[in-house]
């Protein structure tokens, strides 16, 4: 499984450790494991985030050509990333916002080409209450059609081709909130 940048990292925290998930980091890192407590960072171990990161038992590091092989060879069964859009059918924006500062798309396109399945996790609406979870993307596309399911602080839902569907709702938060943060159908 490979974590995006931003909320993604924070997966690593709740993993628990008998189970059988390796972690993979696109700069060449198989094993990664949670963050590090204070006092035991080493600068030298870092996600593609350029944050530190530790590395379990078993784990390994290598070079980022050997890294996307991996990706783009099919090897990553999931990946979670983080979005700045995701359009009902799946449609995948998370790289530069028009007009704001691009960074570049990274290695998200081949995340997002190469992963067996792409979950996303990102807030539901943007710091100014724009909807995330749109019926179709106007931001640049980072890929088409990959996006399967989206959990935000709203719920879990499922890209559903013209909607969103929901697979459950994050406890006290109806099904009426959802859909007047969503810009794009949803069902029940």
């Amino acid at each position: 499984m490979n974590l995006g940048i931003g909320l993604p990292t924070l997966v690593a925290d709740h993993l628990a450790p008998e189970r059988d998930v390796w972690l993979q980091s696109e700069n060449g890192i198989l094993g990664m494991g949670p963050f590090p407590y204070e006092g035991d960072e080493d600068p030298q171990i870092i996600n593609a985030g350029k944050q530190t990161v530790t590395i379990v038992p078993g784990g390994s590091t290598f070079d980022s050509a050997t890294s996307f092989a991996m990706i783009r060879g099919g090897h990553v069964d999931l990946s979670i990333l983080g979005a700045m859009q995701v359009a009902s059918n799946g449609d995948l924006a998370n790289w530069s916002i028009p007009g704001g500062r691009t960074m570049g798309i990274g290695g998200a396109m081949d995340l997002a080409a190469g992963s067996r399945r792409i979950l996303v996790l990102t807030t539901h609406t943007t710091k100014e209450g724009e909807p995330k979870l749109v019926a179709t993307c106007d931001y640049p596309l980072t890929a088409s059609k990959v996006v399967q399911r989206v959990i935000t602080e709203l719920g879990v839902f499922d890209c559903a081709g013209d909607r969103f569907r929901v697979v459950e709702l994050a406890p006290g938060v109806t099904l009426d909130e959802v859909r007047a943060a969503t810009g794009a159908p949803v069902e029940g």
